[in-house]
């Protein structure tokens, strides 16, 4: 029994001696990804057959990889459990219980009925917040289920985007018209993250303009990263994601880069990219091939062999693998060092679960780096990585509300990334890719804050802890702050010191509107530009430390700017309207 009761963490044993002393008939575990779910699951499974409390345990999981990745993970503790059971077939006296999907008790909730009341049962509903994902699914669960003995719900992202109710999950009344669910434990990112049990994550992301031409013809332009409505946004993001312009490449090229940077130090870290759908994954893998120095693993939600080759990757020492959204929850490759979210997909809950890839720690100073659209929604989420939710219904989503918009580009998304729906209005036309920021710990830092060469070693294990990280970018842009202020000094300064010499010398004033010769007009509208891509890098500098100071997310405090000062959004400002934000701010 021994091999059965191995130590725990922290947060295993507090939940685990939580759960013993009632053994209630529900419980709900919330653990960030990376965080050992299974681990505690499987614990309380052999405690409660050691103790002949029940004779048979059944894991419900959302995919069919991760029922072998159970059966595995269950053997490690001498507990056997039939990864291959299907719905025509009788459960195998040999094995201690079965794993089975979502999908397959949805078919067939009352063969799984007869199953789990045949003998005094654990359910253990590994991720259970996607027994919402379809009414069959929910229902199934609820029919299949409601008479065990004893039900363990288990998920990382307690949370949907919808409000669909998660069976056996308890909800509460807020006060204020809404129901939330109720965990019995709970060990956040932040948590793991002080705790050293996952990896701090350094999100490098990247902006750049994009074009396409629409259904009548008409060509248009966007930058990423800009403030723009969520139809233009759902555009010019797409279009970065076409693997025939030059946005991707730039980018993988980037996060190669860093992987390689990482490997001197951990020699068989791997990096993974999510795609939104089979055909650009393996356009991605196409361009991978030609930078990477080992084979380049495409895993396709429609492969029977899927779960083979994940493993496959796991177990090897090479670089890459491309993926669509089967990747992105549930599957454990510890190795994964280094990613690329390329997938068009914005909910908080595939977000989250998508970065829980790569937070799960193997030895100190290891960190991951992500690398990512700029686009606010997703740099939203990435600021937020530790902030824990919960699934309330009857949330309203109303325009008066902040982030509204996210909630718009999520719908908008959602309709967009089918090809079909696409094509006859929309056309890519080609995107260039530009490093505009790192977020890390939850603060922003753009370019203006850290150098190339800042840029280099962040992140790569052995050389900075996360605090000395934080530490560094703050410092960094605390001075590009100070330089700032220093070199407007000097130059108002300059222009008193000019204007007392015409004074004294009784010339006339400088000239403050002078018409540009045709000669320098070309000079002075390059001039401009530079001057208003300056200005909004010190706006957003100003807006990320307001941000951090108080708490609130970017997007409000560029709003509150906004309506105190008038005029269009940021992207649309000219250097007199960025200068007035930026003198509210640091008036503020």
């Amino acid at each position: 029994m021994s091999a059965r009761r191995g130590p725990l963490r922290a947060w295993q044993q507090a939940a685990l001696d939580k759960f013993l002393a009632t053994k209630p008939r529900d419980f709900m575990a919330v653990a960030t990804p990376g965080a050992g779910k299974t681990t505690f699951a499987l614990r309380i499974a052999t405690e409660l057959i050691d103790d002949r409390t029940v004779d048979r345990v059944i894991v419900v999981v959302p995919t069919e990889h991760l029922k072998v990745q159970w059966s595995h993970a269950a053997a490690r503790v001498n507990l056997s459990l039939d990864p291959n059971f299907k719905n025509s077939s009788a459960v195998n006296p040999a094995y201690d219980g079965i794993v089975v999907t979502y999908a397959q008790v949805g078919m067939h909730p009352f063969k799984h009925r007869a199953v789990a009341s045949s003998k005094r049962t654990l359910v253990i509903l590994d991720e259970i917040h996607h027994a919402g994902d379809a009414k069959s699914w929910g229902d199934g669960v609820r029919e299949a289920y409601d008479d065990v003995e004893h039900r363990l719900a288990l998920t990382g992202t307690p949370f949907r985007s919808d409000d669909s109710q998660i069976p056996f999950v308890r909800y509460e009344q807020d006060g204020e018209g809404h129901l939330v669910s109720q965990s019995d434990h709970t060990y956040g990112y932040g948590d793991a993250l002080a705790d050293g049990v996952v990896r701090p994550v350094v999100f490098l992301s990247y902006s750049g303009e994009s074009r396409w031409r629409d259904s009548a013809g008409e060509e248009h332009a966007a930058r990423l990263g800009d403030i723009l409505n969520p139809e233009q946004t759902a555009r010019a993001w797409k279009t970065a994601l076409d693997p025939k312009g030059e946005w991707i490449p730039t980018v993988l090229n980037a996060a190669h880069t860093r992987l390689m940077q990482m490997r001197r130090n951990m020699p068989d870290a791997g990096g993974l990219v999510l795609a939104t759908d089979t055909q650009t994954a393996r356009a991605y893998a196409k361009i991978l091939k030609k930078l990477s120095n080992t084979p380049v693993s495409v895993i396709l939600s429609d492969d029977p062999t899927s779960s083979d080759r994940i493993e496959e990757f796991s177990q090897s020492t090479d670089e890459w693998m491309v993926a669509v959204r089967m990747v992105s929850e549930g599957v454990d490759v510890p190795r994964l060092a280094v990613g690329v979210y390329a997938t068009s997909a914005s909910t908080p809950l595939f977000f989250a679960q998508a970065i829980g890839r790569f937070v799960r720690s193997r030895m100190p100073g290891e960190t991951a780096s992500v690398f990512l659209p700029s686009v606010p929604v997703l740099l939203g989420l990435a600021e937020n990585m530790e902030k824990s939710r919960d699934h309330v219904l009857g949330a309203e989503k109303s325009p008066d509300k902040e982030g509204w918009d996210d909630d718009l580009l999520a719908e908008a998304n959602k309709k967009k990334t089918e090809q079909d729906m696409l094509e006859p209005t929309y056309e890519s036309l080609g995107a260039e890719a530009e490093f505009s920021g790192l977020l890390f710990n939850g603060s922003q830092f753009t370019t203006g804050d850290i150098t190339q060469e800042d840029q280099d070693f962040i992140g790569i294990p052995g050389l900075l802890d996360a605090d000395q990280v934080k530490d560094l970018l703050r410092k960094k842009q605390s001075d590009e702050l100070d330089r700032r202020e220093q070199e407007e000094k000097a130059k108002r300064a300059a222009e008193a010191a000019e204007a007392h010499r015409r004074e004294i010398f009784g010339l006339p004033s400088a000239p403050q509107n002078r018409k540009p010769a045709a000669s320098d007009a070309a000079g002075e509208a390059s001039g401009v530009v530079d001057e208003i891509a300056e200005l909004r890098k010190e706006l957003n500098t100003l807006v990320s430390i307001k941000a951090q100071s108080s708490g609130r997310p970017h997007g409000a405090i560029h709003t509150e700017v906004r309506k105190a000062c008038g005029g269009p959004p940021t992207a649309l400002c000219n250097a007199e309207q960025l200068q007035a934000r930026i003198d509210f701010l640091r008036a503020w």
